[in-house]
This record gives C-alpha cells, structure tokens and sequence, in this order.
C-alpha cells in the first residue's frame, strides 16, 4: 500500500470524502490516505495527526516527498489535539483502531471544542463499532452512509456520519448492526454475523460449563444470539 496504491478499506474510506474538504486524519498511517485524497483533487488542505513519533517521521517525509508540504500538516499530538482552529477543519477520519479507542479520542476532541466546525466523521472502527455510533447519536450526529467489505479474511466495517440539525432517535439493533447495514444485509454482512453467532454461542457454551455461575453474563450472551439469529433469519 502507498499513496498510489491504497488499500481495498482505505479506498472505501476515501470515497466517503466529500469534493473540496478540509481533512484531519487521526491516526494516519504513514498519511498515504491524505496524500492520496490531495494528489486525486479532492481536498483542499489536510492534516496527518500521529501520536508515535516514528509513524510521524514517516508522514512528515510522505508529504515532504508528495509535494504537497504546506497544503498537508503532520502533527505529532494526541487523538483531536492534531487539530488547530486555523486548520478550518470540516472532516474527520478516524480509521483502524479499535471502537472504544475512536469513542474517547471523541470524547475527549468534543470536550475540548476541537469538533467545532466539524460536519462531518468519517470512521473505521476494527471492532466495537456499537460503542461509536452510540456517541454518534448522543453528541448530534446522524449516520448518513455505511459500508461493509472482507479485505484479507477481515471485516470492516465504515460509518460517515454528518451533523444532524435535531436529535436522532436508534435503537439498540441500529446501533449493533448499522442504520443501513441492517436495510441492505448484503454479503459481508451475513458473513460478518454468522461469525459473531458462532463466537457468541462458543462463550455461551463455556459460561455453562464454568464452575462459578455467571447468570448475567450468561442472559447478556444468550440475548445478544437470539438477536443476531432474528437478523440472519
């Protein structure tokens, strides 16, 4: 993978960019998806956010070798701080990392105002993606678009979400399955289910056979396998 050459889950990532954006991308990855975003045309200034000092020596000679030194900053900060008020920022990708990891890197970033002038989220959680739309839905967001794809043997699953002029409603199996994951149920999704089904009902297996009783954990496992077996139905 380079900026030429991204990766099948990148490549959805950055068709979820809006033409003419102001870009952060908080966690960059060596900022081959900013780079790649400005060399097609697409955005007008981004920022490469690293909070590791070798991956942002490797943004910071990405950008330096792409010519685009100036129009994209590497910034070595933690999670929204990468973000200055003079950025202009309006789009924020978070990709790769895990649900509760991209939940406090938002929580933290709305505390602190970096979400201000922000409309649009654009994320990649590898696991916990319930976690992030739950935040997306209490802080003002509404999920516009989702993607599901296999890259590799693993699932990922994509969520832009855009500011939403009044409160948005979910319940609980929107937020487990995806607003328009749910509705479409293509492929990958019934792929991704039937092996969280076969996960959910190998724990549930080993709780009944424990020697100390888990009976909460026990209903929590049993109801999450009834739900996922009423979707795959």
């Amino acid at each position: 993978m380079n900026e030429f050459q991204l990766s099948k889950r990148l490549e959805k990532v950055a068709s979820f960019v809006a033409t003419d954006s102001r870009v952060a991308d908080i966690g960059s990855d060596h900022a081959y998806l900013i780079v790649s975003l400005m060399t097609q045309g697409k955005i007008e200034y981004g920022v490469a956010g690293e909070v590791v000092k070798g991956p942002f020596q490797s943004a910071v000679e990405q950008i330096k070798k792409s010519g685009y030194f100036g129009k994209i900053h590497a910034r070595l900060a933690s999670g929204l701080d990468a973000i200055h008020s003079e950025d202009g920022i309006d789009t924020v990708v978070i990709a790769g990392m895990g649900g509760v990891l991209i939940r406090d890197i938002l929580s933290d970033g709305f505390q602190k105002g970096k979400l201000e002038g922000v409309k649009t989220l654009i994320l990649q959680p590898n696991v916990g993606e319930m976690q992030v739309r739950e935040w997306l839905i209490d802080h003002g967001f509404q999920v516009e678009e989702e993607a599901i794809l296999i890259e590799n043997d693993k699932i990922y699953e994509i969520i832009k979400a855009v500011t939403s002029p009044s409160p948005v409603q979910a319940n609980s199996r929107q937020l487990r399955f995806g607003f328009h994951l749910l509705e479409e149920k293509n492929e990958v999704f019934v792929e991704k289910w039937k092996r969280e089904l076969e996960t959910a009902e190998f724990v549930s297996r080993k709780l009944k056979e424990a020697k100390t009783p888990n009976p909460e954990k026990e209903l929590e496992i049993a109801s999450t396998i009834s739900e996922i077996k009423e979707v795959l139905s």
